[in-house]
């Protein structure tokens, strides 16, 4: 069973609608706010060689990326960290400082707690104008889709190309970019933490009546990386907090975005890679069933 699976039993109880993005979307007087929360944990999360400052600062980008996903500002973060360690709190809290800093939000607290093996909680919210919020339902026949960056750049660091290392452990949120996404009227968008492939399936899931056609040729590679490996890593490479969106031919390009038209949406549902059903595949959480 994977993290997918557990989420149709979540949204059985609470609702699809409140289950389909990375954020839950409120309506406060004249604005949304949207709210998320991440939680990490050093053996899966962490790779080795991160210093508590990068750890903080990805544990705060993770929580900072989804807000920017939906085309809104992030505002306040809340950071719990369960540690094995409790001198590991000063380095942690600095980098989600620096993180929060450098893109517009706030750290305003959070709490602490002993825990065997690190994890770190992180608590988002962000605000957008009612009009401005980008979900993942949208997608309409015609649009293209496009994305942000350079795909499997994180998990070429994690593979050992070491220009590609602080990719892994300094993601860089792309809040301005979302921003923009969101101003310029994109019909639908997240970000491709999971995998570009796995993303592209949740995009689908939410649009079902409508098919994502993407070509190899189109996608960006990440440099170094020979190419064969290169084009596996940008289909299924975890860890990059670039944005997937879809929009109408005449809102492409979008100033100050740096992005890629790398398909289309068309009337065929599915997923396909110039012309064959993509394997989905991408970052999943497992667990064994028992019983």
């Amino acid at each position: 069973m994977d993290d997918r699976a557990l989420l149709a039993g979540v949204a059985a109880v609470i609702g699809r609608e409140q289950t389909l993005d990375d954020c839950a979307v409120v309506r406060c007087d004249d604005h949304c706010l949207v709210l998320t929360t991440d939680m990490l944990h050093e053996t899966t999360d962490f790779p080795t060689g991160m210093t508590d400052w990068q750890i903080g600062w990805m544990s705060a980008a993770v929580t900072i990326s989804d807000i920017a996903s939906m085309g809104a500002a992030p505002r306040w973060l809340l950071l719990a960290a369960g540690l094995d360690r409790g001198e590991r709190l000063a380095g942690i809290t600095a980098g989600a400082h620096a993180c929060c800093d450098r893109f517009g939000c706030r750290l305003v607290g959070g709490d602490t707690d002993h825990h065997e093996e690190l994890t770190v909680v992180t608590t988002g919210i962000g605000a957008v104008a009612p009009d401005r919020v980008v979900r993942r339902l949208g997608s309409k026949i015609g649009d293209l889709i496009c994305m942000t960056g350079v795909p499997g750049e994180a998990e070429a660091g994690l593979h050992g190309f070491k220009q590609h290392w602080y990719a892994l452990i300094e993601p860089q949120p792309r809040v301005a970019e979302g921003l923009a996404i969101g101003m310029a009227g994109a019909s639908a968008m997240m970000d491709v933490s999971d995998g570009l492939a796995l993303s592209l399936y949740d995009l689908q899931a939410a649009n079902p009546s409508v098919g994502y056609t993407i070509h190899a040729r189109l996608l960006r590679r990440p440099a170094g990386v020979p190419p064969a490996e290169g084009l596996e890593l940008a289909l299924f490479g975890g860890g990059d907090f670039e944005l997937i969106f879809t929009c109408a031919q005449d809102r492409y390009p979008i100033e100050g975005v740096d992005a890629a038209v790398i398909g289309a949406v068309t009337d065929r549902p599915g997923v396909l890679l110039d012309g064959e059903v993509l394997e989905k595949r991408g970052y999943q959480h497992q667990w064994h069933e028992t019983g």
